[in-house]
């Protein structure tokens, strides 16, 4: 029998997710983005081959097509000014993956999406007003006093940021339903390979298009809703002097981005006085890691593997975040809903053994700051 959330407190009721229709095999990928871009340069070549191979990413979705360069050539050549066109392209995908994944959201859910009170709009991979939030509720139908909040480039930390802010507004808002939507894309970043921005090839190699949502509330109703996760406690951290380390902008071309070779090693040295915070919450200390469940956003294996090893997890550990990341890739604030699914699915098919040590757990996340997302949690599906 699943266990009940605790008066009040938060809970994660449905999850949805929603992809491009181009998928993308890993070791296809050099030699269409190599004849996509009219490059012949072996150097990079070989350098995005190895990356692809290190990065363990089996499979991505994205917007980019072979259809969009015929029509947008210009967005191959290095140096022109494409932002308009990047965000045009952008916002037309973002809107409908978002519209996707939240009716998927919705359907598993099983109420009316007339019940939503709140719709929290995440998002990295777009610049307009009015914003996501207005055209995802719209394309869903939301009642017209449904209340808005709009997070924008927080970048990888931005879904648990996101599940933090519908916690808050969920348990001070008695009776609410909150529609958490996710929305991300490569598009606005994609740029032929320069011998001048090795570090793009990372973004090539690692990142991936795709949409996630989640219905948040307190209270559930018995019989109609059936809860996953409650979130007992989040917290925020970032660390001073940090804020080159992710570093990106807008530019004339679109994105611009750059990911410091220290950024696997800054998150392992902090991650251990960051977890202990959300620990001591139910008075467990830095030798009881195995004892929760781990859903961290798959950064990339070096984050994954720094982590592992820094805490002396098992193995097992840290697998729902690994499968989304060969799955899907990175797609920045949506991924966190993927290794959640992952979790859900996993947890249905094990045995009922030592659910104790599986009932509480952290989701994390780590993003431009460099910032630290986190919160406690509860499994309620075991």
């Amino acid at each position: 029998m699943a266990k009940k959330a605790n008066p009040g407190k938060a809970t994660i009721l449905a999850l949805g997710k929603a992809f491009p229709h181009q998928l993308i095999m890993q070791e296809f990928l050099v030699d269409g983005y190599f004849r996509n871009t009219n490059c012949d340069d072996p150097v990079l070549k070989e350098k995005l081959t190895r990356l692809c191979r290190t990065t363990t990413v089996k499979t991505r979705y994205v917007v980019m097509c072979e259809e969009i360069l015929e029509k947008y050539p210009e967005l191959a050549v290095e140096g022109l000014p494409t932002v308009t066109q990047r965000l045009d392209i952008s916002n037309k995908a973002l809107t409908q993956m978002a519209i996707e994944a939240s009716k998927s959201c919705i359907s598993s859910w099983g109420r009316s999406s007339t019940d939503i009170t709140h719709l929290v709009y995440v998002s990295s991979s777009e610049a307009r007003f009015p914003g996501g939030d207005i055209h995802l509720a719209k394309g869903l139908g939301l009642k017209s006093e449904t209340q808005r909040v709009m997070l924008n480039f927080m970048g990888c930390s931005g879904g648990v940021a996101g599940i933090r802010v519908a916690k808050d507004i969920a348990e001070n808002n008695p009776g609410s339903r909150v529609l958490l939507a996710t929305s991300e894309s490569t598009i606005i970043g994609f740029r032929p390979p320069s011998p001048n921005r090795p570090y793009d090839l990372v973004g090539v190699a690692l990142f991936g298009d795709g949409a996630g949502a989640m219905i948040i509330g307190s209270n559930p109703i018995s019989v109609i809703e059936q809860p996953l996760f409650e979130l007992h406690t989040a917290i925020q951290h970032f660390l001073p002097d940090t804020e080159k380390i992710v570093d990106g902008r807008l530019t004339e071309e679109g994105i611009s981005f750059k990911l410091d070779r220290e950024l696997p090693r800054i998150i392992e040295d902090n991650m251990e006085a960051f977890c202990e915070k959300l620990m001591a919450e139910i008075g467990l200390s830095c030798e009881e890691y195995n004892k929760l469940f781990w859903a961290v956003h798959p950064g990339g294996p070096a984050i994954l593997n720094g982590i592992e090893k820094r805490l002396d997890l098992l193995p097992e550990k840290l697998t729902a975040s690994r499968r989304a990341l060969a799955d899907y890739g990175n797609v920045s604030s949506s991924t966190i809903v993927y290794v959640m699914e992952y979790m859900v699915e996993e947890k249905s098919k094990m045995k009922k053994t030592d659910d104790d040590d599986n009932e509480w757990g952290l989701i994390l996340a780590f993003g431009p700051g460099v910032t630290f997302e986190g919160i406690l949690a509860r499994n309620l599906t075991i």
